[in-house]
Protein backbone atom coordinates (compact mmCIF):
# COMPACT_ATOMS: atom_id res chain seq x y z
CA UNK A 1 0.00 0.00 0.00
CA UNK A 2 1.65 2.98 -0.63
CA UNK A 3 0.88 6.05 0.60
CA UNK A 4 2.42 10.00 1.13
CA UNK A 5 5.25 10.67 -1.03
CA UNK A 6 5.53 7.09 -2.04
CA UNK A 7 6.25 5.71 1.62
CA UNK A 8 5.82 1.75 1.07
CA UNK A 9 4.75 0.25 5.24
CA UNK A 10 5.32 -3.31 5.28
CA UNK A 11 3.76 -5.21 8.37
CA UNK A 12 7.52 -5.01 10.54
CA UNK A 13 9.13 -3.26 13.00
CA UNK A 14 12.10 -0.67 13.24
CA UNK A 15 14.49 -0.50 16.27
CA UNK A 16 16.76 2.18 14.29
CA UNK A 17 14.95 5.20 13.79
CA UNK A 18 16.99 8.49 13.37
CA UNK A 19 16.20 12.01 14.52
CA UNK A 20 15.90 13.35 11.47
CA UNK A 21 12.98 10.23 10.25
CA UNK A 22 10.93 10.99 13.25
CA UNK A 23 11.32 14.75 12.86
CA UNK A 24 10.21 14.68 9.09
CA UNK A 25 7.20 12.07 10.34
CA UNK A 26 6.16 14.83 12.79
CA UNK A 27 6.28 17.76 10.73
CA UNK A 28 3.84 16.12 7.58
CA UNK A 29 0.93 18.10 6.34
CA UNK A 30 -1.49 17.05 9.13
CA UNK A 31 -4.10 15.58 7.36
CA UNK A 32 -1.46 13.85 5.55
CA UNK A 33 0.40 12.47 9.16
CA UNK A 34 -3.41 11.50 10.32
CA UNK A 35 -4.05 9.82 7.22
CA UNK A 36 -0.44 7.73 7.24
CA UNK A 37 -1.29 6.65 10.83
CA UNK A 38 -4.66 5.60 10.42
CA UNK A 39 -3.62 3.41 7.58
CA UNK A 40 -0.46 1.81 9.74
CA UNK A 41 -3.56 1.23 12.79
CA UNK A 42 -5.36 -0.11 10.48
CA UNK A 43 -2.98 -2.68 9.68
CA UNK A 44 -2.13 -3.39 12.84
CA UNK A 45 -5.13 -3.03 15.42
CA UNK A 46 -8.64 -3.27 14.84
CA UNK A 47 -9.55 0.19 14.50
CA UNK A 48 -12.97 -0.13 15.83
CA UNK A 49 -11.75 -1.23 19.19
CA UNK A 50 -10.83 1.04 22.34
CA UNK A 51 -8.98 -0.66 25.24
CA UNK A 52 -10.29 0.64 28.66
CA UNK A 53 -8.16 0.85 31.58
CA UNK A 54 -8.66 1.97 35.05
CA UNK A 55 -6.18 3.38 37.34
CA UNK A 56 -6.23 3.31 40.99
CA UNK A 57 -4.30 5.77 43.29
CA UNK A 58 -3.37 2.51 45.63
CA UNK A 59 -0.84 5.14 47.96
CA UNK A 60 -1.36 9.19 47.33
CA UNK A 61 0.77 11.60 47.90
CA UNK A 62 3.84 12.28 50.17
CA UNK A 63 6.47 11.45 47.69
CA UNK A 64 9.82 12.43 47.75
CA UNK A 65 10.61 13.70 44.57
CA UNK A 66 10.53 16.61 42.76
CA UNK A 67 9.03 15.86 39.86
CA UNK A 68 7.32 19.41 38.60
CA UNK A 69 4.29 18.54 37.01
CA UNK A 70 2.91 16.62 40.04
CA UNK A 71 0.29 17.46 42.75
CA UNK A 72 1.66 14.52 44.68
CA UNK A 73 5.44 16.01 45.35
CA UNK A 74 5.44 16.44 49.52
CA UNK A 75 7.40 19.53 48.89
CA UNK A 76 5.16 21.21 46.52
CA UNK A 77 1.69 22.82 48.26
CA UNK A 78 -1.28 21.90 46.66
CA UNK A 79 -4.73 20.74 48.29
CA UNK A 80 -4.01 16.83 47.44
CA UNK A 81 -4.71 14.93 50.77
CA UNK A 82 -1.99 12.05 51.58
CA UNK A 83 -3.62 8.72 51.59
CA UNK A 84 -1.65 5.27 52.90
CA UNK A 85 -1.79 2.02 51.27
CA UNK A 86 -5.10 1.06 50.59
CA UNK A 87 -6.60 -1.99 52.02
CA UNK A 88 -6.44 -5.02 49.71
CA UNK A 89 -10.18 -5.78 50.21
CA UNK A 90 -10.86 -1.57 48.91
CA UNK A 91 -8.67 -2.42 46.01
CA UNK A 92 -10.11 -5.54 44.82
CA UNK A 93 -13.64 -3.86 45.29
CA UNK A 94 -12.33 -1.00 42.43
CA UNK A 95 -10.83 -3.70 40.50
CA UNK A 96 -14.40 -5.73 40.05
CA UNK A 97 -16.39 -2.31 39.79
CA UNK A 98 -13.54 -1.90 37.11
CA UNK A 99 -13.98 -4.93 35.08
CA UNK A 100 -18.08 -4.71 35.33
CA UNK A 101 -17.57 -1.36 33.57
CA UNK A 102 -15.68 -2.71 30.76
CA UNK A 103 -12.04 -2.21 31.34
CA UNK A 104 -9.78 -4.99 30.42
CA UNK A 105 -6.83 -3.64 32.40
CA UNK A 106 -6.60 -2.71 35.89
CA UNK A 107 -3.57 -0.47 37.16
CA UNK A 108 -2.23 0.94 40.51
CA UNK A 109 -0.34 3.67 41.34
CA UNK A 110 1.58 4.31 44.23
CA UNK A 111 3.57 7.55 45.19
CA UNK A 112 7.14 6.33 45.83
CA UNK A 113 10.22 7.11 44.95
CA UNK A 114 11.41 3.19 44.72
CA UNK A 115 9.57 0.28 45.69
CA UNK A 116 11.12 -0.94 49.47
CA UNK A 117 10.92 -4.77 50.36
CA UNK A 118 8.69 -3.73 53.44
CA UNK A 119 5.03 -5.29 53.99
CA UNK A 120 3.92 -2.72 52.17
CA UNK A 121 5.38 -4.27 48.90
CA UNK A 122 4.18 -7.74 50.38
CA UNK A 123 0.60 -6.32 50.60
CA UNK A 124 1.03 -4.62 46.95
CA UNK A 125 1.85 -8.52 45.70
CA UNK A 126 -1.29 -9.62 47.18
CA UNK A 127 -3.22 -7.33 44.96
CA UNK A 128 -1.35 -8.34 41.82
CA UNK A 129 -2.28 -11.64 42.53
CA UNK A 130 -5.64 -11.51 43.30
CA UNK A 131 -6.76 -9.15 40.65
CA UNK A 132 -4.52 -11.47 38.24
CA UNK A 133 -6.97 -14.02 39.31
CA UNK A 134 -10.01 -11.90 38.28
CA UNK A 135 -8.85 -12.47 34.55
CA UNK A 136 -7.79 -8.86 34.41
CA UNK A 137 -4.25 -7.18 32.60
CA UNK A 138 -2.62 -6.21 35.63
CA UNK A 139 -0.38 -2.28 35.98
CA UNK A 140 1.97 -1.43 38.46
CA UNK A 141 3.80 2.23 38.20
CA UNK A 142 5.24 2.00 41.94
CA UNK A 143 8.97 3.80 41.21
CA UNK A 144 11.82 2.14 40.58
CA UNK A 145 12.06 -1.68 40.53
CA UNK A 146 14.98 -3.82 41.25
CA UNK A 147 15.55 -6.47 39.36
CA UNK A 148 14.65 -8.89 41.92
CA UNK A 149 11.52 -6.61 43.04
CA UNK A 150 10.51 -6.69 39.19
CA UNK A 151 10.62 -10.57 39.23
CA UNK A 152 8.77 -11.34 42.34
CA UNK A 153 5.79 -8.89 40.56
CA UNK A 154 5.95 -11.15 37.99
CA UNK A 155 5.37 -13.85 39.63
CA UNK A 156 2.59 -12.76 41.75
CA UNK A 157 1.29 -12.12 37.94
CA UNK A 158 1.92 -8.45 37.30
CA UNK A 159 1.21 -8.09 33.05
CA UNK A 160 2.53 -4.60 32.68
CA UNK A 161 4.75 -1.93 34.43
CA UNK A 162 4.72 1.78 34.05
CA UNK A 163 7.65 3.81 34.29
CA UNK A 164 7.35 6.82 31.63
CA UNK A 165 10.16 8.98 30.43
CA UNK A 166 8.36 12.03 30.69
CA UNK A 167 10.49 13.61 28.30
CA UNK A 168 13.91 13.96 26.30
CA UNK A 169 16.79 13.18 28.34
CA UNK A 170 18.29 16.60 27.59
CA UNK A 171 15.45 18.31 29.14
CA UNK A 172 14.80 15.98 32.04
CA UNK A 173 16.62 17.70 34.68
CA UNK A 174 14.79 20.68 33.64
CA UNK A 175 11.80 18.61 35.25
CA UNK A 176 12.93 16.39 37.91
CA UNK A 177 16.26 16.69 40.03
CA UNK A 178 15.85 13.69 42.16
CA UNK A 179 16.61 10.75 40.07
CA UNK A 180 18.50 10.34 36.21
CA UNK A 181 17.24 9.76 33.37
CA UNK A 182 19.61 7.03 33.56
CA UNK A 183 17.24 5.49 36.17
CA UNK A 184 13.96 5.37 34.81
CA UNK A 185 15.93 3.16 32.02
CA UNK A 186 17.53 0.96 34.39
CA UNK A 187 13.80 0.20 35.65
CA UNK A 188 12.46 -0.22 32.43
CA UNK A 189 15.76 -2.83 32.05
CA UNK A 190 14.80 -4.68 34.83
CA UNK A 191 10.84 -5.39 34.13
CA UNK A 192 12.12 -6.49 30.66
CA UNK A 193 14.33 -9.08 32.44
CA UNK A 194 11.67 -10.06 34.54
CA UNK A 195 9.50 -10.95 31.12
CA UNK A 196 6.68 -8.04 32.09
CA UNK A 197 5.54 -5.73 29.16
CA UNK A 198 6.47 -2.32 29.45
CA UNK A 199 4.11 0.59 29.66
CA UNK A 200 6.43 3.71 29.23
CA UNK A 201 5.52 7.39 27.33
CA UNK A 202 5.69 10.91 28.45
CA UNK A 203 3.87 14.37 28.94
CA UNK A 204 4.34 17.17 26.29
CA UNK A 205 3.50 20.90 27.54
CA UNK A 206 6.03 20.49 30.12
CA UNK A 207 8.27 23.63 28.11
CA UNK A 208 9.91 21.41 25.90
CA UNK A 209 10.67 22.03 22.26
CA UNK A 210 9.45 19.91 19.46
CA UNK A 211 13.11 18.53 19.47
CA UNK A 212 12.31 17.15 23.05
CA UNK A 213 9.49 15.65 22.15
CA UNK A 214 10.85 13.86 19.02
CA UNK A 215 13.72 12.90 21.35
CA UNK A 216 12.18 10.73 23.81
CA UNK A 217 10.04 9.14 20.95
CA UNK A 218 13.27 8.47 19.57
CA UNK A 219 14.21 6.70 23.03
CA UNK A 220 10.84 4.74 23.17
CA UNK A 221 11.40 3.68 19.43
CA UNK A 222 15.05 2.70 19.49
CA UNK A 223 14.53 0.14 22.52
CA UNK A 224 15.67 -3.48 21.48
CA UNK A 225 11.57 -4.01 22.25
CA UNK A 226 9.21 -1.63 21.63
CA UNK A 227 7.26 -0.79 24.70
CA UNK A 228 3.90 -2.28 24.63
CA UNK A 229 2.14 0.31 25.57
CA UNK A 230 2.86 4.47 25.11
CA UNK A 231 0.74 6.67 26.87
CA UNK A 232 0.89 10.02 25.80
CA UNK A 233 -0.10 12.87 27.82
CA UNK A 234 -0.88 16.09 28.17
CA UNK A 235 0.10 18.31 31.09
CA UNK A 236 -2.55 18.20 33.45
CA UNK A 237 -2.05 22.08 35.19
CA UNK A 238 -1.96 21.44 39.03
CA UNK A 239 -2.33 23.97 40.90
CA UNK A 240 0.39 24.15 43.69
CA UNK A 241 3.32 22.65 41.09
CA UNK A 242 5.87 24.59 39.29
CA UNK A 243 4.09 24.17 35.92
CA UNK A 244 1.10 25.17 37.07
CA UNK A 245 0.85 28.69 34.84
CA UNK A 246 2.31 26.92 31.33
CA UNK A 247 -0.41 26.67 28.77
CA UNK A 248 -3.00 24.01 28.00
CA UNK A 249 -1.62 21.77 25.36
CA UNK A 250 -2.85 22.30 21.59
CA UNK A 251 -5.03 19.15 20.28
CA UNK A 252 -2.96 19.07 16.94
CA UNK A 253 0.26 18.78 18.93
CA UNK A 254 -1.00 15.69 20.93
CA UNK A 255 -2.32 14.61 17.38
CA UNK A 256 0.85 14.87 16.02
CA UNK A 257 2.67 13.19 18.95
CA UNK A 258 -0.32 10.04 18.66
CA UNK A 259 0.11 9.90 14.90
CA UNK A 260 4.00 10.03 15.08
CA UNK A 261 4.17 7.52 18.07
CA UNK A 262 1.41 4.66 15.72
CA UNK A 263 3.62 4.92 12.49
CA UNK A 264 7.43 4.21 14.56
CA UNK A 265 5.76 1.92 16.99
CA UNK A 266 2.72 0.26 14.86
CA UNK A 267 2.55 -3.17 17.40
CA UNK A 268 2.37 -0.58 20.15
CA UNK A 269 -0.95 0.15 22.31
CA UNK A 270 -1.12 3.84 22.21
CA UNK A 271 -2.77 5.02 25.27
CA UNK A 272 -4.75 9.30 25.12
CA UNK A 273 -3.40 9.76 28.86
CA UNK A 274 -3.62 12.80 31.13
CA UNK A 275 -5.59 15.75 29.57
CA UNK A 276 -8.61 14.33 28.23
CA UNK A 277 -10.61 16.31 30.62
CA UNK A 278 -9.72 19.31 28.73
CA UNK A 279 -10.87 17.68 25.21
CA UNK A 280 -13.87 17.94 23.42
CA UNK A 281 -15.16 14.65 22.16
CA UNK A 282 -14.48 15.88 18.35
CA UNK A 283 -10.80 16.84 19.54
CA UNK A 284 -10.64 13.19 21.37
CA UNK A 285 -12.03 11.61 18.26
CA UNK A 286 -8.95 13.15 16.23
CA UNK A 287 -6.62 11.28 18.15
CA UNK A 288 -8.35 7.97 18.16
CA UNK A 289 -8.71 8.78 13.98
CA UNK A 290 -4.19 9.69 14.34
CA UNK A 291 -3.86 5.89 15.82
CA UNK A 292 -4.81 5.99 19.92
CA UNK A 293 -6.42 3.12 21.17
CA UNK A 294 -6.43 3.15 24.71
CA UNK A 295 -7.59 5.50 27.63
CA UNK A 296 -8.24 5.91 31.04
CA UNK A 297 -11.52 5.99 32.31
CA UNK A 298 -13.11 5.27 35.87
CA UNK A 299 -15.99 5.53 38.37
CA UNK A 300 -14.46 8.17 40.81
CA UNK A 301 -13.60 10.24 37.20
CA UNK A 302 -10.05 10.83 38.06
CA UNK A 303 -6.73 9.94 36.83
CA UNK A 304 -4.63 9.35 39.61
CA UNK A 305 -5.39 12.91 41.40
CA UNK A 306 -6.28 15.14 37.99
CA UNK A 307 -10.01 15.18 36.69
CA UNK A 308 -10.76 13.00 34.14
CA UNK A 309 -14.01 11.74 32.42
CA UNK A 310 -16.20 9.10 33.96
CA UNK A 311 -17.16 5.59 32.63
CA UNK A 312 -21.12 6.82 30.95
CA UNK A 313 -19.39 9.99 29.90
CA UNK A 314 -16.83 7.83 27.80
CA UNK A 315 -19.11 5.04 27.12
CA UNK A 316 -21.31 7.72 25.66
CA UNK A 317 -18.18 8.66 23.14
CA UNK A 318 -17.16 5.43 22.04
CA UNK A 319 -21.08 4.35 21.25
CA UNK A 320 -21.18 8.53 19.24
CA UNK A 321 -18.07 6.97 17.17
CA UNK A 322 -18.82 3.42 16.60
CA UNK A 323 -16.28 2.14 18.77
CA UNK A 324 -15.86 -0.57 21.32
CA UNK A 325 -14.22 -1.02 24.60
CA UNK A 326 -11.19 -3.48 23.77
CA UNK A 327 -12.52 -7.58 25.34
CA UNK A 328 -8.95 -9.12 26.95
CA UNK A 329 -7.27 -11.89 25.02
CA UNK A 330 -6.80 -15.21 27.00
Amino acid sequence: MLLDENIEHKKELRHDWSRQEITAIYNKPLLNLIYEAATVHRMWHKADEIQLSTLLSIKTGGCPEDCSYCGQAARYHTDIQVQALLPLDTVLDHARRAQANGASRFCMAAAWREVRDNRDFDRVLEMVSAINAMGLEVCCTLGMLTEDQAKRLQEAGLFAYNHNLDTSEAYYDKIISTRKFDNRLHTINNVRKAGMTVCSGGIIGLGETVEDRIAMLCTLSNMPQHPESVPINALARVEGTPLENLPKVRIWDMVRMIATARIIMPSTMIRLSAGRMEMEEEEQAWCFMAGANSIFTGEKETLLVTPNPGVSEDMAMLDNLGLKPMVKKD
